[in-house]
Parts: C-alpha cells; sequence; structure tokens
C-alpha cells in the first residue's frame, strides 16, 4: 500500500451542524478537534508506507481512531462501527455523515506498521508537539513517574506444560512445512501426548514422577532436534520460528550429564527469569516477582506532568521484560524527555528509581532534581539509632583516610565492587578496635576491626548525606506527596483501557498499546480541562427542608 496525503481541516458543513445539534455540550472527541485542529496528519506516517501502491486509508485517521478507541477501551469491530454510527467521531474525523468507513482488519493492520521501528513513540511526540503548540504543554515544571506490571496475553505454563506445548507447537508448524519429514519420526505415543493442548495437573509420584515426566518430553523433542540438524535435513526447517523456540527451551530446562544422558534442570540450575521465556507463543513474556505480586508478562513506566496551571498529561511511556527493575529506566526517562524538549525541573520518583549516581547524572546532565527517597542505612548502628553510624566518621576525601569518634585514624581504604556496583571500602586497625572501650556501640563482630563502605566519589557520598537527611524534614515530605498522583493514573487506565493486561503478543506490539493508552488518556484529561467544571445541583433531603422551613 502507498501513502496518498489528503486534508482533512474542513469538516463537513452537515456533519458540524448535526453534531452539535445532537451534542451540543460536546464530547471528547469533539472538544479535541476544536482545541487542537487535525490531530495526525497524513504526512507524519510517510516512513510507514512505500511509495508505490495501492492507496492506503488516510494513517492520520487511523492513528486517531485508534486513540478514540483506546479512550473507550473499544474492539477493532467496535471502533469500526463508531467510525460509521457516531457523529462525534465522523466530526473528530472531518468525514461525512453518510461515510462508510473501513473494515476493522485494517486497526490491527496499522498497528502492526506502529509496532515497527518505535513508530508508537513517534505518535506520542506527535501529540505532544501538538499541545506544545496550544499552550497546555511546556519544558520545566514538575513531572512524576511510576510503574505497573502488566500481565502477558498467553495462557500461563507450569515449566512441564512450557516444554509439553513448545514441542507441541514446533509439531504443528512441521506438520505444515514438512509434512513428509516429520511423518518418518512420529512415535504412536506422540499423537496423545501431543495432539492437543498440554495441560497437566497432578502428576502422579511427585517430584520423581514430575522429573520422569519432563524427561519423556526431553528425549521426544531431542528427537526432533536432532533430525533438524542432521546433514540430510532440509536447511529451511532449523529457520522456522516454533522450532527455534523449541531449541531455546530444551537449552534452558535440559542438560546433558556426564553420561550423556538427557537430564530435567533442578529450579536452581535454571537461567535467570530475564532470559527464559514462560511460553512459545510470547517470548518476550518473563516471570517476576516483586513483594507480593508474581507474574508472567511486562512491565510499563508512565510519566507525566503535575505543574498546578496546566492539564496533567502523559509526557513518556517505556515498556520492558517483566524483570527489568526500575531503576534501570531513569537515565532512558530523562534522555528521551531531553531530546524530545520536555526535560522537567524537578522529577517526583518513588526508591527504586533513585541512586546517588542518579541524581548527580540527572542534574549534570539535565539540570532535573531528581526527587525520591534513598534506601536508608540498613547497617546496625543505623538501625537501632544507639551506636556510630557512618555519619559518626569523618572522612578524608583528599588523604584517603577515615577517623573514628574516638579519634583514631583508618587502616586501609580501598575500592569494593559488590553485585555490580562500587564502593570504598575503609577499615580500622583490628587491634585498635579489640581494645577500644567503645567497641560494643561500633560493631556486633566477635574478632574484627570496624568497616564502613562508602559512595565511590565524594560527591556521591554527599549526595546520600544529605539527601537522607533531607528526606525527614516536612518541606521534603510536602515536595514529595505529589508523588502520590500517578498512582492515580495508573490506576485511571487499568480500569478505563485495561493496562493491567495486554491485548497483544511480543513486546513492540504491547508497547504500542500502552502508547495508544496513553494518548488516550491524554485525550480524555485535555477534554476535561477545556470543559468547564460545573457543581451538579443536590436537592436537599426531607429532614434538611423540614427543619429550614421550621427555623
Amino acid at each position: 500500500m502507498s501513502m496518498q496525503p489528503k486534508s482533512y481541516q474542513r469538516i463537513p458543513a452537515r456533519t458540524v451542524l448535526t453534531a452539535w445539534a445532537a451534542c451540543p455540550k460536546g464530547t471528547p472527541a469533539m472538544l479535541i478537534r476544536d482545541r487542537l485542529d487535525v490531530l495526525f496528519e497524513d504526512e507524519e506516517f510517510a516512513e510507514l508506507y512505500p511509495k508505490d501502491g495501492r492507496p492506503a486509508l488516510s494513517p492520520g485517521q487511523l492513528a486517531l481512531v485508534s486513540v478514540l478507541q483506546f479512550a473507550e477501551n473499544l474492539s477493532d469491530r467496535a471502533a469500526a462501527n463508531a467510525v460509521r454510527t457516531r457523529i462525534d467521531w465522523k466530526y473528530a474525523l472531518g468525514l461525512e455523515l453518510e461515510d462508510p468507513g473501513f473494515d476493522h482488519s485494517v486497526l490491527c493492520e496499522f498497528r502492526a506498521r506502529l509496532a515497527q521501528d518505535g513508530a508508537a513513540d513517534r505518535l506520542l511526540q506527535v501529540m505532544l508537539h501538538r499541545l506544545t503548540e496550544a499552550g497546555l504543554l511546556k519544558s520545566g515544571g514538575c513531572q512524576r513517574t511510576d510503574a505497573t506490571h502488566v500481565l502477558a496475553a498467553v495462557r500461563r505454563l507450569s515449566r512441564l506444560e512450557l516444554v509439553g506445548e513448545s514441542l507441541r507447537a514446533a509439531l504443528e508448524q512441521l506438520a505444515q512445512q514438512a509434512p513428509q519429514w516429520l511423518l518418518a519420526l512420529v512415535e504412536p505415543e506422540w499423537d496423545k501426548r501431543y495432539g492437543r493442548k498440554v495441560e497437566i495437573g497432578k502428576v502422579p509420584g511427585g517430584k520423581n514422577g514430575v522429573t520422569a515426566l519432563a524427561e519423556v518430553f526431553g528425549r521426544d523433542g531431542q528427537k526432533v532436534l536432532a533430525a533438524a540438524w542432521a546433514p540430510d535435513a532440509p536447511p529451511r526447517l532449523r529457520t522456522l520460528p516454533q522450532v527455534e523456540i523449541l531449541r531455546r527451551v530444551w537449552v534452558h530446562h535440559y542438560f546433558w550429564d556426564a553420561d550423556g544422558q538427557l537430564r530435567w534442570r533442578d529450579g536452581h540450575a535454571l537461567p535467570p527469569a530475564s532470559l527464559r521465556f514462560d511460553s512459545p507463543y510470547d517470548t518476550d513474556a518473563h516471570y517476576c516477582v516483586k513483594r507480593d505480586t508474581a507474574w508472567s508478562g511486562y512491565r510499563t513506566h508512565f510519566t507525566e506532568t503535575c505543574t498546578a496551571d496546566r492539564p496533567e498529561v502523559v509526557v513518556h511511556v517505556a515498556t520492558t521484560i517483566a524483570p527489568v527493575q526500575d531503576g534501570a529506566l531513569t537515565e532512558k526517562i530523562h534522555d528521551d524527555l531531553g531530546t524530545a524538549g520536555l526535560a522537567p525541573a524537578e522529577h517526583v520518583v518513588d526508591a527504586a528509581y533513585v541512586t546517588p549516581s542518579k541524581i548527580q547524572r540527572a542534574r549534570r546532565i539535565h539540570g532535573i532534581t531528581l526527587l525520591g527517597p534513598l534506601v536508608p542505612d540498613h547497617s546496625r548502628q543505623a538501625q537501632h539509632g544507639d551506636g556510630f553510624g557512618k555519619d559518626a566518621f569523618t572522612i578524608d576525601w583528599e588523604n584517603q583516610q577515615a577517623t573514628c569518634p574516638r579519634g583514631h585514624l583508618s587502616r586501609e581504604w580501598r575500592p569494593l565492587r559488590v553485585t555490580g556496583h562500587d564502593y570504598i571500602q575503609i577499615k580500622f586497625d583490628k587491634a585498635t578496635c579489640l581494645t577500644c572501650p567503645d567497641r560494643s556501640p561500633c560493631t556486633s563482630s566477635a574478632t574484627g576491626p570496624r568497616s564502613i563502605a562508602l559512595q565511590p566519589t565524594r560527591e556521591l557520598h554527599e549526595i546520600q548525606l544529605h539527601n537522607r537527611l533531607d528526606q525527614h524534614t516536612e518541606n521534603w515530605q510536602r515536595r514529595y506527596a505529589i508523588r502520590a498522583g500517578i498512582e492515580a493514573t495508573l490506576s485511571q487506565n487499568v480500569r478505563t483501557c485495561g493496562l493491567r493486561r495486554t491485548r497483544y503478543r511480543g513486546l513492540p506490539k504491547t508497547h504500542t498499546g500502552h502508547v495508544l493508552t496513553a494518548l488516550a488518556c491524554n485525550v480524555t484529561r485535555i477534554a476535561d480541562w477545556i470543559t468547564e467544571p460545573t457543581r451538579p445541583g443536590r436537592a436537599p433531603s426531607h429532614f434538611h427542608a423540614l427543619c429550614t422551613a421550621t427555623s
């Protein structure tokens, strides 16, 4: 399909008269059209379409329909019907009243285009540009970010069901692509095992029974893989998606023992959750546990403005696999907002997004004040408040020495790396510590000297010290209270747009759905901002009216 840009600046006169006669107060779709004019122009989607071929439907209109669809949580079929029957949608799209619309399958094809090469993010940037031109959005001010878990659109499988269903999916694809080749491999029991969806309840024999059944699946799958990689096998079989997924699942869940036997991996020998997936039908869905919540799927991060004199709009959306921790997105969010010219003056987040190094980087590169609680000092002295914590020691960064509360100098100053993070470890003389009268409140070690771990640089150490003290003040708590609003935004999108469960499979399509959810949230909020709030009249209660009449 090729794109032939069209202009929808002018709304047909009959559509205007009919829409305002039917909806004199306007609807979100009508208010957005009047305030922002044409939200998405066809020219902005030129990169998604070839220059020749059959003319495509207007991508600008399809983008707006997709946003309105998510705003009302409609299916593709219902959204296509709304284009044909809803007067306010025809008004927003600039269509004639008799326009027949399009088939609902077009919306799925359009989202597939948006999922390619980050096109969905450009859709958000277009809306933010329109809002900036309309004076509803500007850089600076305050923004806030939080994340929520997203369930995958596939059945949750146990490990045993995963290997069985992966083998079944590979056999299904091979039966379509190379039936005669596969027929030579099939064993009599395979139809019973893999002829239908693999669902496994309680396995007789407990753990040993599970292991035995898993190794039966393993031998069957290995037979298929060995045959596919045999020299005389058609090379195209190795490139089939489900065959490659089968190979990866077998690498994750099986191993060869010393006797050359294929064995089922124990739980502690599995690859990390960020590498192994939970379904052969969505290899981007990963398992994760956060506090009391366990899920298989994704994690999405929403960033919104929270400046008093302007509407609260979502300015950034990020989607990751579930095991990626929140703090890994802090720098990306700042870089993306800086590139878009929408970097905030203050960014309010929870503790997962904040470290001293992130505070330093945000201030140095983007001029952003990153506001959030740092992880408190977990040492025994700091938690009980009856000993010498880190703040009781005087640090001489120039001479690389520390002085304890008793006035003794440290003996050792060396770099330390723990779980990928750099620190400075400081140790004091063992003989001095063992004879110190303040040893009990200083360290709980029976024989070792006192040691402390600091941030790797003086600036980071001072940032940590200052922020830990500052976050206990009333002024800091008052500034940080605004973060609670992002929880309401996530809740709103969970209830109205189904944010907590993705409609699609794969990370690119899931992210596209999240961007459209954010755009739908913005449309609703801008419409509410434009509409003058009115307080509905409330009739007095009968008792109140009686008391008023007798007074």
